[in-house]
Order: C-alpha cells, then structure tokens, then sequence
C-alpha cells in the first residue's frame, strides 16, 4: 500500500513540480526519475504482483531514517503506522475516484451532480430543483443508470403537445418545429430562461408550449405561494390572455419597481394575488361577465385535471430533476435556457 500512497501523493505533487521545472530544470529530472519509479511499482501492484524494485522500502527508509538512529525502538510502530497512513490514503483517493464518476454521471443524465438535493449541487444546469428524496447511495446509482436512455434517446416535443389540451400557454408562435417548456411562475431561473428566449431567434425556428408546473414541497405545499393559484389562471384565460400574465410576472416592475414574480412569491397572500390577477384581466379588456365566469371556472374539476396531466407530463414522462427544463430539435435541454 506505501508505494500505490506514494505514487497517488507523487501524481499530485507533479503538478506543483512540473512548475517548478520551468525555473529549475534539475528539480524536474530528480522528480520524474522518482515518478517513474513509483509508477513501475503501482503498476505491478493494481495488476495484484509483486514490485521487482525497492520502492515501498526505499519510501519508508526515507521517512524512518531519523527515528532509526535516534529512537530505533519507535521504528516497527511508526511502520505500521505508515502502513494504516497508505491504506487509508488509497481508500480515500478511490472512494474519491468513485463519487467523481457519479456525480459526473448524474450530472450528464440528471442536469445536477447530487441526485438526492439537486439544489446543493453547484455545478448542475441553474434551475429550481424538483424531486428532491433521501434516497441511499445504491439507489442514487439505480436513478442515474435508470437514465442514462433517456439522455441517448430522441426526444419529440410534439408527443407532450399533440392532443393536451392543458398545453394552451404559448410562449412563441413561430411556425417552426414544435418545442416544450416545463415553467413555474414562481421559480426564478424559469424567469430568466423566458427572458432569454424572448430576446433570442427561438420564435423564428419553433413553436413553443409550456406545462406550467407549480412545484411542491415533500409535505405536499407549494414552494412558491401563489404559484398554483396562477398555473389555474394560465390554464383557465385564453392563449394570449395567459401569455400577458407571464410576460408581466416575468418582466414588469410594479409601482415600488419591484419584479412582479417577487410581489407574489413573498408580498401577496392567496388572496391578494387573485384580485390582482383579475384587475390585469380587466385592464387588458376582459368585462365582468367574463371575469366572473374565470373565477367560476379556476377551482372547477376541468382545470384541476389540466393542472394533474401537466404534473403526469413532468413526473412520469419528462422526470426532470429541475426547471426550467426544455423539450427541442430532439433532446431534452436541462435549466437555464441560454
């Protein structure tokens, strides 16, 4: 184990050392001279034979060789010592090795590098995570292989978008190939991937839909308040009508030129939120008799099985770990539009 530890502190070293080299060359010839040494031995070692050099010996004599002199009776302890020491930095180094691969893995197929609480991974896709459970070590395994197909496969948006009446959100109504998005009105990386497409080309080459996707707590609340409350509204009003909504949560200011998504994820209760929600509606010209027929009509068993086949898209087809997250030219595209 001394000379595979020795080899793994070496290989580290050499990145410090081979810097070094560039101002003194004789530094970079001894280095390499030992680095050499140490991986003719890790070799023989990983392949399970034995080192035909000293290397392992001539690591501990270089370590030992004080207390040999000076206190020889601490020598046989210090060993074994040294012995544990190389152990454990070999355990670490390919347990270390391991958890790389995964959260590589899971960050390819996932959008995020930890599978359990995709938020607390900081090199995932910028979105507002979904999904989070305790799952055990193995199981975390299971999820990224059960996904790794669905990363390698064709995606078509138009299987989510024929034939769902729940999908009457339109972002873009460009005439080109058809496009999803996964939103909530309450996340704020999907604000900023709206942003995004509406100063992008995206209208001119796709015709995108959304599955508006408030998203829940593991104690079945809603992670932003009014959240459901504007998925009903979006579901309920006419294509442009909905459009106006979201374009107005995700880029307007009100009075206090405060972003409109902040007003009603931390300003507005249930119902202050409803009754701004219906002043927009009277302002964009919509009478009264209307404006009460949607209110008749947000509860009402037909928008709440829209808003259930939306979550059936996500969870059980799509199965995002995060959101924004997009359905175009044929892959499944994870966060932050760009």
């Amino acid at each position: 184990m001394v000379c595979i530890a020795a080899f793994i502190i070496l290989a580290i070293v050499g990145v410090v050392v081979a810097f070094l080299s560039i101002f003194n060359r004789e530094l970079g010839k001894k280095y390499l001279k030992l680095f050499k040494k140490s991986f003719h031995c890790f070799g023989k070692r990983v392949r399970l034979q034995k080192c035909d050099t000293n290397f392992s010996e001539d690591v501990k004599t270089a370590i030992l060789k004080k207390v040999v002199i000076r206190r020889p009776k601490l020598v046989k302890p210090l060993s074994i010592t040294l012995e544990v020491a190389s152990l454990l930095i070999v355990v670490i180094t390919a347990w270390s090795l391991i958890e790389g691969v995964k959260a590589g893995l899971a960050l390819w197929t996932l959008g995020t590098c930890n599978v359990s609480q995709p938020s607390n991974c900081a090199l995932g896709a910028d979105s507002c995570s979904i999904n989070e459970d305790n799952l055990n070590w193995f199981t975390e395994w299971g999820e990224i292989f059960s996904n790794i197909p669905d990363r390698l496969k064709t995606w078509n948006a138009a299987d989510y978008v024929n034939g769902n009446d729940a999908l009457n959100v339109a972002f873009t109504t460009g005439n080109g190939s058809a496009a999803l998005s996964i939103i909530d009105p309450g996340c704020s990386v999907c604000m900023q991937s709206y942003k995004n497409l509406k100063n992008s080309d995206f209208s001119k080459t796709h015709k995108l839909a959304v599955v508006t996707y408030p998203i829940k707590n593991t104690d079945g609340s809603y992670r932003f308040k009014n959240s459901e409350l504007i998925s009903r509204y979006l579901l309920t009003v006419s294509d442009d009508m909905a459009e106006k909504i979201i374009n107005r949560i995700f880029t307007e200011y009100n009075s206090d030129y405060i972003n409109y998504q902040e007003v009603f994820n931390n300003r507005l209760d249930n119902e202050q939120a409803g009754a701004l929600l219906n002043e927009w509606l009277a302002e964009w010209g919509m009478d009264e008799a209307a404006l009460t027929e949607v209110k008749a009509k947000l509860y009402s068993d037909e928008i709440t099985a829209k808003l259930q086949r939306n979550a059936e898209i996500v969870d059980q087809k799509i199965k995002p770990k995060g959101i924004p997250t997009m359905v175009y030219d044929g892959k499944k595209h994870l966060g932050l539009y760009k």
